[in-house]
């Protein structure tokens, strides 16, 4: 008889289970392959006592399915054990994980970002307007005037193009994208699994690594309701005394027509656009995305 498969080896310290540290590890894989936090905490949590009862730090996949359907029930324990067998082939496939994460301003980037680096155990996580903070330190505003304005202020810059807002932000974008492409190729070239969110991944202007050196995922967050999209500036209000609430409606209009316009590209790019009613919902909806750019890489790295 072949022995059972075994999945998830949970780590044996100083004689003892560390079950804290295991089961933590379990529900991160399992929120990566598409289980809702605390419902990963909850069959990771079941997983744990029942490795403790054995002594052991390893579990049969088949004992493992049989847990999740006993926590998750029957059609979504099965799902996410399926999920569960890819997000271990894609960590076999030893190869960075890229994610960037495009969308107008308020659309929820940074926190589906933040969302799946902690799912995916990605530590590097960054945002355009970073490089353009950055790119402002060594440009003046006399020699690149954009970037010293945030996307949808760029536009004021250039007052007498046919259309200022577009024209500004996507020179802006343009600008932003060098140094951005620079920390993508960094991260490449040392092999680095990275997360870059910002309003300035514009698709047709950003490449994807190829699938034998990355497995390389664009998405682009929008909110389709304008109400929605305005409580988003409230939470941010809350969250931040520098970036009051107030700045950003006053500019409202200019913001949804970026969104308007990045969304426009991306369908045309074939550039998936998630509507992020939901952060949850959206970073699961992207881990799919990983999964799926996961088995393309598999493919072409046969």
């Amino acid at each position: 008889m072949n022995e059972p498969r075994r999945i998830m080896p949970l780590p044996l310290g100083g004689g003892e289970l560390g079950l804290p540290y295991s089961r933590g590890l379990m529900a991160r894989s399992l929120m990566a392959a598409g289980v809702a936090g605390h419902r990963a905490y909850a069959l990771a949590s079941r997983v744990g006592d029942e490795l403790l009862e054995r002594g052991r730090g390893e579990i049969e996949i088949d004992r493992l399915e049989d847990l999740a359907v006993e926590v998750l029930g029957e059609e979504e324990g099965r799902e996410s054990i399926k999920r569960l067998r890819r997000y271990q082939e894609l960590r076999e496939l030893d190869l960075p994980i890229m994610l960037f994460i495009g969308g107008a301003t308020g659309t929820g980037k940074s926190t589906v970002a933040t969302e799946l680096a902690y799912r995916f155990g990605i530590t590097r996580v960054t945002s355009t307007d970073f490089v353009r903070q950055t790119m402002r330190a060594f440009f003046s505003r006399a020699f690149m005037p954009s970037i010293h304005q945030s996307s949808f202020e760029a536009g004021d810059v250039y007052p007498d193009a046919d259309d200022p807002v577009e024209y500004g932000f996507l020179q802006q974008a343009r600008n932003v994208l060098v140094g951005v492409n620079a920390s993508s190729e960094r991260a490449l070239e040392e092999g680095w699994s990275l997360v870059l969110e910002g309003v300035h991944l514009v698709p047709g202007m950003v490449e994807l690594p190829r699938p034998e050196h990355a497995v390389s995922v664009f998405v682009v967050l929008s909110i389709e309701d304008e109400d929605e999209h305005i409580r988003h500036f409230r939470f941010r209000d809350e969250d931040s005394e520098r970036r009051p609430e107030s700045r950003y409606l006053e500019r409202f209009h200019d913001i949804r027509r970026l969104q308007e316009l990045v969304v426009a590209r991306a369908r045309r790019a074939g550039v998936p656009v998630i509507e992020n009613e939901n952060a949850d919902k959206a970073a699961r909806t992207v881990a799919d995305l990983v999964l799926d750019a996961a088995e393309q890489s598999r493919t072409v790295t046969r």
